[in-house]
Order: C-alpha cells, then structure tokens, then sequence
C-alpha cells in the first residue's frame, strides 16, 4: 500500500506535490536533520501504535538546537500532526514514519543562523529494514564521525554520508554491515545502529560520549532487559578484540530493530547462531511494540484509530 498524503509547509498535500528547489539550502549542503518513526500494526486490535513517538520528536528537537532551528509546534503538535497523517493514509500494516526539518531558503550562504526552516513528515510501509537472521559484519577503515565535526548524537542529514560511505564499504566488501569505531579506535556503533555484546549474561553499549546516537531503541533495550529479563547492561568503552571474543552481538534501531550479529571480521560470535539473550530481548520487544503488553502500552505505544 502507498501513501498519498504528507505534511509539509504547514498542510497536509498531496504526496506527489512534496518538492523543493534544485536550489535549497539543505539540497546543496545537507543542512537538515531527520527522525525516524516505527509504527507497528496489531492485526488483532486492528490498529498501529506508534511506538515511543513523543521520545522520538524530543530528540528531533535536540537535534534543531544544534543545527540553529526552530519550529512553530511543540512535541504535541507534532505528535497529532503524525496522527492524523497516518490516519488520512489509511495505512493498515508496519509503517516507517520519517520527519525531516531543514534550511528551506534558496541560498548558497555557508551558514545555520538567519535561514529559515521547512518541515516534512511522510508515512511509507516499512517491513524488516535490514537482514534479521544473522549479520556478517566487517570493521570499517572508516572512522565514525567526532562531536567536534558533525555531531552523532544528533540525527543529521549530511552526516549520513559518514554511514554511507562504511556502509558500501561493507558490503562491497563481502559483508552485510559495517561497524564503526570512533577516532580513538573504540567501537561506537554500526553504520546506522548502536551496537550491543553480550558477555556471560551482561550486556555491554558503547558510553554516549563514544560518538554515538542516543538510540531509542537502545534505551528501550535497556530498560526491558532489566525490568523484564533481570540482564543488566554497562556502558563503557568497547575495545575492537571484544568482537571477537563475545558471547553475542546485536545491533539495533528504530529501522534495524533487533539485528542479530552471527560474524564480526568473519570470526564466529557465539556458534555463528542467534544467541539465546537475544531471541528473548526479541520475543518481549515485539510484544511490547504492537501494544501486546499492558505495562508498556499506555506509556510508549502511541494508538492511531479509535478503538470501536
């Protein structure tokens, strides 16, 4: 099923009329940042719950601080903009919702301040984004990019080539996905998704302070592999040899989900299988996405139809 209607310039138009200028900022210069929404369909209640969307828009917020933009919404706005969007599609299966925020003037000024801003927000059918049944994954030769240049812990458009460029490299390579590590030769995260070892029942993520995004999906882990499973998770530096060395590996994202890693640098992780930590923080995160779980439907799964 496509989708025929987004947000954009203030109104809901037709998809086919979403464009801009060959000559807009952010075309030319990457000046935007994005956010990426899952909403997942319950074919038993006959709805989508968008999942943790009021987290997913504070953190597009952050991102504006830092790339000098402002918006005439609150997360509130945004929040039941993305609603009804959803609901004029009419959509009725697993969806990637995509919010993008960017320099909308036509100019070739080299700067943040002083140029306004356009919105975007479109709804597409998503699936499973990326192989889910075991990941080869090589080191990338390309470091993750530093605070100080284009910052990871905020989603910003032009600094997806830096995942673009180790992506290709991976999989021209032989590989299914690349993983990054940051310019003092730690691990950080793969090329659009954090990362996760597993060494005898404990999970270790790479600190914030790594270079990485401050994942939602990662934060969802962590709160559900203790609260649910009694794992607890460090955060900390991560050495390349402990890729080598764990018991299992999984990367995650709002679009990777829970991907399992079955080789890193084709090295056996575990028995080059699905590890069992992993099959269980996957069975209670599909749950708790398409709002089969009570505890965490209220809180974080966000009902697009009124129930009837």
């Amino acid at each position: 099923m496509s989708t025929s209607v987004l947000f954009m310039n203030d109104q809901f138009i037709p998809r086919e009329h979403g464009s801009i200028s060959v000559d807009t900022h952010s075309f030319i210069f990457g000046t935007a940042c994005l956010e990426g929404i899952r909403g997942y369909w319950n074919e038993k209640a006959q709805q989508i719950y968008l999942f943790r969307v009021q987290e997913h828009f504070e953190r597009l917020m952050y991102s504006c601080k830092v790339l000098h933009m402002t918006l005439p919404y609150t997360i509130d706005d945004l929040m039941a903009i993305t609603v009804e969007l959803v609901k004029k599609n009419n959509l009725k299966e697993d969806i990637y919702v995509y919010v993008i925020v960017y320099k909308s003037k036509q100019s070739l000024n080299i700067q943040l301040h002083e140029i306004p801003n356009g919105l975007i927000i479109n709804t597409m059918p998503m699936a499973d984004y990326i192989n889910t049944t075991g990941l080869q994954c090589g080191v990338s030769s390309w470091r993750r990019i530093d605070d100080n240049t284009i910052p990871a812990r905020a989603k910003i458009s032009g600094g997806y080539v830096n995942s673009a460029i180790a992506r290709s490299e991976a999989l021209q390579n032989g590989f299914d996905e690349a993983i990054l590590l940051n310019n003092e030769g730690h691990v950080a995260e793969g090329s659009a998704e954090n990362i996760f070892l597993i060494f005898k029942g404990e999970l270790v993520t790479p600190s914030i302070t790594e270079n990485i995004l401050p994942g939602i999906t990662r934060d969802t882990l962590i709160k559900i592999a203790s609260q649910e499973l009694g794992y607890s998770t460090i955060q900390r530096q991560v050495d390349r040899t402990e890729l080598y060395t764990a018991d299992e590996i999984f990367l995650c994202g709002t679009a990777a989900q829970i991907a399992p890693v079955v080789s890193v640098d084709r090295r056996i992780v575990g028995n080059g299988q699905i590890g069992p930590i992993v099959k269980k923080l996957r069975e209670v995160y599909s749950t708790i996405v398409r709002g089969n779980h009570s505890s965490y439907r209220e809180k974080w799964c966000t009902p697009i139809y009124a129930s009837s």
